[in-house]
């Protein structure tokens, strides 16, 4: 045998340049469509044809069925997207990627793009240094095209040549003359294969050169391709592993129409093969099912085989959309029931973040929940301030204020780590910004949750000294942190519309602000007054100060929340 280690080293080369190509001209087309992925996303899913028509356009797009499912996954789980609306865009993803495989076929014999590669990367290198993103990211797509290309030509080039090598010829006509067995086999083969690279682009090219190799015949080709149509789901069902249910449910969702489906073709597999060789003899002349059929003739019917497939399997599964959903959620029933008293992350885990550009608006549910669990830990501060401190009651609030406290602490370390792991992927100048702009806020958030605690804390050590207020502080004091709780709920609109905040509302949170401080100022010189005055002791004035300081710091951290939102999307408005 002339084919030596180096030659396989060199085909597992070859092999990796092909992927990171496709990873590379992904990215790039992500980070051009950034946010506005996003939003077509949103609102282009509202019913079954919609849905579909955007899972088609956006696999099309980025030129990843994983990417584009993963996304989705992301989207559920961050409750972006209901789980039969995501049904409909991974049943229109699987018809996307066809697109894929009609540019690796449409170019891999008849044009030897790898030629034209060099000349194309003279173009694509210097636009990556230019100033402007759109050309800047532009240029990494087309880097990464180059490269999958010069990839796919070089596994040609290493691939090992069985005219020299009869030993491997004979080692695969053990397999490949089973009849259906081998259909099977291969299908298996095609799904590992799909599963270990987590491309079926990148397994779609490897059988497209096994066929031209005269390694398997056309048939066998197409079983390893739809196969990789059940292996491709891997992808979704690792990123759902740490999401919520919803999440795993969109990946079970993925597999079982993508297995159902492929079992279903296996079932009618010879009947289906002689439709796809028709299909290519009407579109090209020739049939892909003779012997001795032409490496572009074969070409032309694997990129047939699995757009026909996906496109029936999409117009009768399309019908059964919400029977999907039932299976899905029997299959995979609710027993957590959330629990305001205990330490969850909604929207957030520590799956596969294939696409950052897109996990942030994962980080953006969370952060609403985040301040809403503060929020009401407001409310509790507030009720505490009227409780008598002997009852069983203030008791109660207390302890799960602390509770709300350490939760809070907890949180914070959970979405500050998952927004770095974010910001470690490949992001644009935007979506950094709002990374930073992010940390800040949950930063501000949880400083928000101190100011909370240390109220009751206060309380605590006025009780202590046996402290009592009289009705006319109290009115002051419930009168303060009234205007705190109205900045509070300001801020929450705010976070909940972090995407286009309202100016007004911004404004507004700057006067609430200035208000907060300025009755301070007021009940503080008020209160040295009263001291002075003998209206009540000093040591009541100071408990007394020292909770309407907690309310001024508390309208401080508010505001510092809002400018987070202000400043994290200002990049946006610049451009």
């Amino acid at each position: 045998m002339n084919y030596s280690i180096v030659d396989f080293l060199s085909l597992l080369g070859a092999v990796c340049l092909f992927l990171y190509g496709m990873k590379i001209m992904s990215e790039g087309l992500q980070k051009v469509a950034g946010d506005r992925l996003r939003n077509i996303l949103g609102a282009m899913t509202k019913n079954r044809v919609m849905g579909v028509i955007t899972g088609v356009v956006i696999t099309a797009l980025i030129q990843s069925s994983s990417a584009s499912t993963t996304m989705v996954v992301s989207f559920v789980n961050a409750g972006l997207m209901t789980l039969q609306q995501s049904m409909a865009v991974i049943f229109g993803a699987n018809v996307g990627t066809t697109f894929t495989t009609w540019i690796i076929s449409a170019f891999s014999f008849e044009v030897s793009i790898s030629d034209y590669a060099i000349a194309l990367l003279a173009l694509a290198v210097p636009m990556i240094f230019m100033k402007r993103s759109a050309w800047k990211y532009t240029g990494e797509f087309l880097i990464g095209f180059c490269l999958l290309f010069m990839g796919l030509d070089l596994i040609s080039k290493f691939v090992p040549n069985l005219k020299d090598n009869p030993e491997m010829l004979q080692f695969l006509s053990e397999y490949t003359s089973m009849g259906f067995g081998s259909v099977v086999l291969f299908s298996l083969i095609g799904a590992i294969l799909t599963m270990v690279i987590q491309s079926s682009a990148a397994t779609f090219a490897i059988t497209l050169v096994m066929c031209s190799q005269g390694w398997i015949s056309f048939e066998l080709g197409c079983a390893i391709v739809l196969g990789g149509n059940i292996g491709t789901t891997i992808t979704p069902v690792l990123a759902s592993l740490s999401g919520n249910l919803a999440a795993k449910r969109t990946a079970m969702g993925h597999v079982l129409f993508n297995t159902l489906g492929s079992l279903v073709a296996l079932i009618v597999w010879y009947p289906f093969i002689n439709l796809v060789a028709e299909v290519t003899e009407f579109f090209g002349g020739k049939d892909p099912l003779a012997v001795g059929a032409t490496s572009a003739t074969v070409a032309l019917g694997l990129a047939i085989f699995p757009t026909v497939f996906n496109t029936i399997n999409l117009f009768i599964m399309i019908w059964f959309t919400k029977l999907y959903v039932k299976i899905v959620c029997t299959v995979m029933p609710s027993h957590h029931k959330d629990s305001e008293e205990e330490f969850t992350l909604k929207y957030i885990g520590r799956g596969l973040l294939s696409a950052s550009e897109l996990n942030i608006a994962q980080a953006q549910k969370e952060i609403v929940v985040y301040g809403e669990r503060v929020q009401r830990m407001l409310g509790m501060a507030q009720r505490l301030l009227h409780l008598d401190e002997k009852s069983e009651e203030y008791t109660k609030v207390y302890n799960r204020l602390e509770k709300y406290e350490e939760i809070a602490d907890r949180m914070e370390i959970e979405i500050g780590n998952y927004l770095n792991h974010v910001a470690e992927g490949k992001l644009s100048p935007e979506g950094k910004m709002k990374i930073a702009g992010m940390l800040r806020m949950i930063s501000e958030i949880e400083s928000i949750a101190d100011g909370c605690y240390n109220v009751g804390k206060t309380l605590n050590r006025k009780n202590q000294n046996h402290v009592k207020f009289n009705d006319s502080t109290m009115k002051e004091i419930d009168t303060i942190y009234k205007m705190v709780d109205d900045a509070m709920v300001n801020m929450m609109e705010i976070l909940r519309e972090m995407e286009t905040p309202e100016e007004n509302k911004i404004i507004a949170s700057y006067n609430r602000e200035r208000e907060i401080n300025n009755y301070r100022n007021k009940l503080r010189d008020a209160n040295i007054y009263n001291i002075n005055n003998r209206e009540y002791d000093y040591q009541e004035g100071i408990f007394y100060m020292d909770i309407v300081g907690e309310a001024e710091k508390l309208g401080d951290y508010v505001l510092n929340v809002v400018e987070g939102v202000k400043h994290q999307f200002r990049a946006d408005s610049d451009d």
